[in-house]
């Protein structure tokens, strides 16, 4: 009896190191990835200027499409994914806040800006008292908009203001006695047809396939905002994660930036 016992007992815990070694081993050796991204640019730059490099150092990468800023986040945190690319920092770490995850950014990449455009004007210096121009009707991204505002010396902000909480009360001086219109920020694309200007965030230009270079003035954007290759943080040391990096920071992820996404904001490590 004692030695049917040990001859288990051994045969058990050469199981379990084995068990333990495999799962080791492909957590490390991991290859076959999926980074997840939101419908449009986003999902073309992980497509166009990421995949391929990744493919070059043996990967297999899927990319999933989402069609919200919701499902990426929770497809990370579950295991769906193994990174993503849609956010920018202020979003991510309010969303993991919120949510009770742990993420973390990878690499910065350039990110379309939000612009000032018409379809009245044809410059800054065009525009007439009292024009009525559509803002973002969320507190963020109506900040960016007066801050772009502020840039093209069509308004100015109170002493002491923060430009990350900008809203309509901190304006000093209103050059041309703009009138602002709060709307839904996918709505912006369409109201360039409607209003005299519109504030419309790069994604939503994008999506609407407008070009970002038509706009009067393009957004000087703080590095908050722009969009970052996100994972689990647990993961963010990971071969995986030093890939990614490397990939980005390569020349020829650059030279697809410059040919297929004109008018995207280079973060500041890429100048």
């Amino acid at each position: 009896m004692k030695k049917w016992f040990l001859l288990l007992a051994a045969a058990l815990t050469v199981s379990l190191l084995a068990a333990c070694g495999g799962e080791e081993a492909s957590s490390e050796d991991k290859k076959e990835i999926t980074i997840g991204a939101t419908s449009g640019p986003y999902s073309d730059m992980v497509t166009k200027a990421i995949k391929p490099g990744l493919e070059e150092k043996g990967y297999t990468v899927e990319v999933k499409e989402f069609s919200d800023y919701i499902q990426p986040n929770n497809a990370l945190a579950q295991g769906d994914l193994d990174a993503n690319l849609f956010q920018h920092k202020i979003y991510m770490e309010t969303f993991a806040e919120q949510h009770g995850m742990e993420l973390s950014e990878v690499i910065v990449v350039p990110t379309a800006p939000m612009g000032i455009y018409s379809e009245k004007f044809d410059s800054l210096e065009d525009i007439k008292e009292g024009s009525a121009i559509a803002i973002p009707n969320d507190p963020t991204n109506a900040a960016r908009a007066f801050q772009i505002l502020v840039d093209a010396e069509l308004i100015t902000l109170k002493e002491g203001t923060d430009p990350l909480t900008v809203s309509e009360k901190d304006i000093d001086k209103n050059v041309k006695n703009l009138q602002f219109k709060p709307i839904e920020a996918a709505q912006l694309p369409r109201a360039v047809e409607s209003v005299d200007l519109s504030a419309v965030p790069g994604n939503y230009a994008l999506a609407a396939k407008m070009d970002l270079l038509d706009a009067l003035q393009l957004e000087n954007m703080p590095d908050q905002y722009r969009n970052r290759v996100v994972m689990n943080t647990k993961d963010v040391d990971s071969q995986l994660a030093k890939d990614i990096k490397a990939v980005v920071e390569a020349d020829e992820f650059e030279n697809v930036i410059d040919e297929e996404f004109k008018g995207f904001e280079k973060p500041e490590w890429m100048e």
